[in-house]
């Protein structure tokens, strides 16, 4: 069952060194906070997981809490690349990355396979492509009923999947809208399950067929304003497409990346300090 606690107890307490973790969030409601908390606590030899690794795993690998990557694209959206991540793969700094590249449509299923309880997924995929010689987590197999080859994939199963999402209510169940990557199915997936929220709230007041995920397939529930930026919060906040140009030029030199994320992270006690710090207006709070 859910427990609503502070987003440092819960990393603390719920993330170990050598860890799976996936941070999903497609364009929208991507857990900023919760990486940053990552990076706060020195968590080291993660296996990050994400459709979509962006900024925050931009800051996680240049950070040196990565040990592999297992993702389906790459890259700061709508700008270009990803200089840490790069630097990690080209040069193998802060330390080398080990890399698993599959399809989104791949990834997705992989998840959807480790929420079922399934070890592999099974997806009409890859003929024609080369990615199969350079992932060798990539099989064929023959459907047993018609013969024809199906590309196989193994289950994704993190030890931690961390959201965010908009609300939660105080026994833990919790609702999000808008664009939705995989992170329900991240969270049905995983062992453990870390949601930051905009808001918790007495009633849900959830509209039908609403994503809504019950409090017993999440182990904690943090209450983190504006902990998604600089991606945005459908109904909250909107993206912040200027510190996305930003970060192109903080993150293309390793010092100024260093100084950058010693000065605004490692130096700062919570995302609000953070937010303070980087000089990001917070809109003012709804009322619960």
């Amino acid at each position: 069952m859910a427990e609503i606690t502070s987003l440092r107890e819960a990393i603390a307490a719920l993330v170990r060194d050598g860890d799976t973790v996936a941070c999903e969030g497609f364009t929208h409601l991507i857990p900023h906070a919760a990486g940053h908390e990552l990076i706060r606590q020195n968590k080291r030899d993660l296996t990050l997981v994400r459709l979509t690794p962006d900024v925050i795993y931009d800051q996680l690998i240049g950070m040196g809490c990565a040990r592999k990557l297992v993702f389906s694209w790459g890259g700061n959206p709508g700008v270009g690349s990803l200089h840490r991540f790069r630097d990690a793969v080209e040069n193998g700094h802060p330390r080398p990355l080990e890399l698993e590249e599959h399809s989104h449509a791949a990834l997705a299923n992989a998840y959807v396979a480790g929420a079922s309880g399934l070890t592999f997924a099974v997806l009409r995929a890859y003929a024609g492509t080369d990615l199969p010689a350079y992932n060798s987590n990539i099989r064929f197999l023959r459907c047993p009923f018609t013969g024809e080859e199906y590309a196989a994939v193994p289950a994704v199963r993190p030890d931690v999947a961390i959201i965010h999402a908009q609300k939660a209510d105080r026994r833990g169940n919790v609702l999000l809208w808008g664009i939705l990557g995989v992170q329900k199915e991240a969270v049905l997936a995983a062992k453990r399950a870390i949601v930051t929220v905009e808001e918790i709230v007495e009633e849900l007041d959830a509209p039908p067929n609403a994503c809504v995920l019950p409090r017993f397939v999440v182990t904690a529930v943090c209450r983190v304003p504006f902990g998604a930026h600089p991606s945005y919060a459908q109904g909250y906040y909107a993206r912040d497409n200027r510190f996305y140009r930003a970060w192109d030029d903080i993150s293309r030199d390793r010092e100024r990346f260093r100084e950058w994320m010693v000065r605004h992270v490692l130096e700062t006690a919570d995302f609000a300090e953070y937010l303070r710090s980087a000089g990001i207006t917070v809109p003012p709070e709804r009322s619960a």
